[in-house]
């Protein structure tokens, strides 16, 4: 074994919350290290974006352009045959005052390509990336955690020290119990996902070709992204009591899913099933929403999958892994520059990050329960009167009361009760959309959970829009702290 290498942060894992905080890191002229299992460009699930990563995350790492060279189908929004019309309705990012203007779109997008490219830049702003390394041992020393050991390609063993360990290595993670707590799975999201790709499938109508497309169906929902003009990825999502059906070919049980779900079948009429290559293979996902019960320690800081993962319906995957990697960046930039001790420090990004998660969260248990046409096992089970109490505990435990600001999540009735007012505005906002053949976008930025998805998002995007240069904000909780002007690190509020 050689002797410890020196750097000031180890980030293991090169997905988007890898190379995002290893990047804003670097930015602020730390030594990073970054290691990765695999060798990039590689294979990974989760092609549909917010406005948030394209326009905002991108533009302040400053990688913008080369996302918008890359090509990647464009997307206005989202169209969904969900709730209680039979008839599709679509939102556009351009009817939401919060996403007016050129940065009133996203890209479905091709994550071999779009992670690389994020990846290739953080090695442009200096990080120190190594691929084919895996991580075998989390160092600690007393309370703290002080580097990791991990294995290169020709199998000798390293030791590296630092100041911080981010664990960016996704929910296969096999080092996030390091960081001292659990992992909680959601009995309400725990389904099962499969997916394919497919060749030659329909579009919609234009402009909404590009537009992400979910259908819900008696067993469960579809996703159709439309990756290309020709490639197209296509999933379902089902309850786990589906299991069973999955045990033999799952490409068999693909095709018998596709075939119950008549508008997915009519768009794949004329498409093949890809059979080869790194999209050659139907995957099969299993209970993949959950949250771990403390995402950092000292020394020691979990981002992206690593930390939690929420049911994908609305995109919001990579939104989540890199708004938590700026968080961790902002912590350990302002710890590491002797501006802030680290409890306060990282007690800011563990409360913003859980409110983040908390707010997806209320958004996408109401969101399935608004679709209330459907009498099926799956949708039953999706209720908000189904949810056990139990859960819904889990759930305040979860947020630790940072979700709400007024205090509405403070036992499980009221999280209840807090979740059909909430399902009964967005059903309520999604009926008036007009499905005629004209402007179909539903106003659904009028209600009040969508505004506070939105938020902290369209601030990130208008501080990259003014090249960092943001007067301070409100801070997010009482005697918080606020992002510094250039975005990069935590500054004190001026209402402390």
């Amino acid at each position: 074994m050689s002797t410890a290498e020196e750097f000031d942060v180890v980030v293991v894992g090169g997905g988007p919350s890898g190379s995002t905080v290893a990047s804003f890191v670097a930015k602020q002229g730390h030594r990073v290290l970054l290691l990765e299992k695999e060798s990039f460009p590689r294979y990974q699930i989760g092609e549909s974006l917010l406005p948030a990563t394209v326009h905002g995350i991108c533009g302040l790492l400053g990688v913008s352009e080369e996302i918008e060279r890359a090509g990647f189908t464009r997307k206005l929004g989202g169209t969904f045959r969900w709730g209680s019309s039979p008839e599709p309705w679509s939102f556009a990012f351009a009817i939401s005052p919060r996403m007016a203007g050129p940065t009133s779109h996203a890209y479905q997008v091709e994550r071999m390509k779009f992670d690389d490219i994020l990846l290739k830049h953080s090695r442009k702003l200096g990080v120190d990336v190594r691929e084919e390394c895996s991580v075998t041992e989390v160092i600690e020393d007393g309370d703290r955690v002080t580097g990791v050991a991990y294995t290169d390609s020709d199998g000798a063993r390293h030791t590296v020290r630092a100041r911080y360990v981010v664990d960016a290595s996704g929910n296969k993670s096999r080092i996030h119990r390091r960081a001292g707590g659990e992992r909680t799975y959601s009995d309400f999201f725990r389904n099962i996902a499969i997916f394919g790709y497919f060749e030659g499938g329909k579009r919609l109508p234009a402009p909404k070709q590009g537009n992400i497309f979910c259908v819900a169906f008696d067993e469960g929902w579809f996703w159709y992204i439309p990756l290309s003009d020709t490639l197209t990825s296509v999933g379902a999502v089902v309850t786990r009591e589906f299991a069973d059906s999955v045990q033999g070919d799952p490409a068999d049980a693909l095709a018998r899913l596709i075939a119950k779900c008549p508008r997915i079948d009519d768009l794949l009429t004329d498409a093949e099933r890809v059979t080869e290559g790194v999209y050659g293979q139907v995957r099969v996902r299993k209970d993949y929403s959950y949250s771990n019960s403390r995402y950092w320690r000292p020394g020691m800081v979990l981002v992206g999958d690593a930390a939690c993962f929420i049911d994908p319906v609305f995109s919001s995957g990579v939104h989540l892994a890199t708004y938590s990697a700026l968080l961790a960046a902002r912590s350990i930039n302002s710890v590491l520059a002797g501006e802030l001790d680290e409890e306060e420090s990282f007690g800011e990004f563990e409360a913003r990050y859980r409110h983040e998660y908390g707010l997806f969260y209320e958004f996408l248990v109401s969101f399935y329960d608004m679709n209330s046409d459907h009498n099926s096992y799956f949708w039953q089970a999706k209720k908000v009167t189904s949810f056990a109490d139990s859960e819904l505990e889990a759930f305040v435990e979860l947020v630790g009361g940072v979700a709400s600001l007024d205090g509405a999540f403070v036992d499980a009735e009221s999280v209840r009760a807090r979740f059909k007012h909430t399902a009964g505005e967005l059903e309520r906002s999604v009926s008036q959309a007009d499905r005629t053949g004209g402007d179909d976008s539903t106003p659904m930025y009028q209600s009040e959970i969508m505004g506070s998805v939105m938020e902290q998002g369209t601030q990130i995007q208008v501080q990259a829009a003014l090249g960092g240069d943001l007067d301070p904000a409100e801070a997010l909780f009482a005697g918080g702290l606020v992002p510094s002007a250039d975005g990069l690190r935590w500054a004190a509020s001026a209402e402390q």
